[in-house]
């Protein structure tokens, strides 16, 4: 079949043909889709290896849970407590354009299309995982480090082990050396594991479409930073027991009003 192009993992990506090639962005505050990164393992690379997936359109990830309610009868209409239950499954989309040489399926790890037989969902015998890169902007970075083009790193297993300084190829530097060599940028890193698809379509097949979109439901095991032990003592924000502000329904006082909300 030649050199495949658009599924030869290279440089952290799952092709090396012009579709993969690397634009510049804005750099803002506000975090912008064009410096998110999605990674899946590509048919044919190690199996440790997640790859920067490329053509793709859309990614949402999105989860639920329900809250029960409590009440007493005797109390008139007063909440005793919410009660949150299990959180049902996260599920995530893909949008991404079809391609002949690499389609969603081979793009996620399965022998697909000019690669293997998978055609179908029931074809798919294992799982793979997701990890989405939220790559900062320069000056992000720059508010978060103090320096431009280096990103941040966080040890791994401490509580800021979940991000990463991400490394960008060689590009053409300024002729003052600013930034230079530097090339980095903090990414915080999300990962989504033993994923399934429980939903493909491939959309625009009619005698007027130009651009085919393949389009795929996954439902997702367990999502984590890949650093922090996760258990019982999970320290997560809004603890009162150690003096953190969350609410006073659950604060040893118990106090409604007064001046505890007062700052400043």
């Amino acid at each position: 079949m030649g050199l495949n192009k658009d599924l030869n993992p290279s440089n952290g990506l799952q092709g090396s043909s012009y579709l993969y090639d690397y634009g510049t962005t804005p750099n803002t505050r506000t975090a912008v889709a064009q410096k998110v990164r999605i990674l899946t393992p590509a048919y044919g690379s190690k199996a440790s290896v997640l790859l920067q997936m490329g053509v793709l359109s859309t990614f949402t990830p999105q989860e639920s849970r329900n809250i029960e309610t409590l009440r007493g009868i005797g109390f008139g209409d007063q909440i005793a407590e919410l009660v949150p239950s299990v959180t049902e499954p996260m599920t995530g989309n893909f949008e991404r354009a079809l391609l002949y040489l690499s389609n969603l399926w081979q793009a996620t790890g399965y022998a697909g299309g000019i690669s293997g037989p998978v055609r179908s969902l029931r074809h798919h015998r294992w799982p793979f995982d997701i990890e989405m890169q939220l790559v900062f902007s320069s000056l992000a970075d720059y508010d978060l480090t103090g320096q431009a083009g280096k990103g941040y790193n966080g040890a791994g297993g401490t509580f800021t082990g979940g991000a990463k300084e991400i490394k960008y190829p060689s590009v053409t530097n300024d002729p003052n050396n600013n930034p230079g060599e530097a090339r980095g940028h903090t990414a915080i890193i999300t990962l989504y594991e033993a994923c399934w698809f429980n939903q493909w379509s491939v959309s625009n097949i009619n005698r007027d479409s130009g651009m085919l979109m393949e389009s795929g439901d996954v439902t997702i095991s367990d999502v984590h930073d890949f650093s922090s032990d996760y258990g019982e003592f999970l320290a997560t924000g809004n603890d009162v027991t150690i003096g953190q502000f969350g609410s006073s329904r659950f604060s040893g006082s118990d106090q409604r009003g007064g001046t505890d909300f007062i700052t400043g």
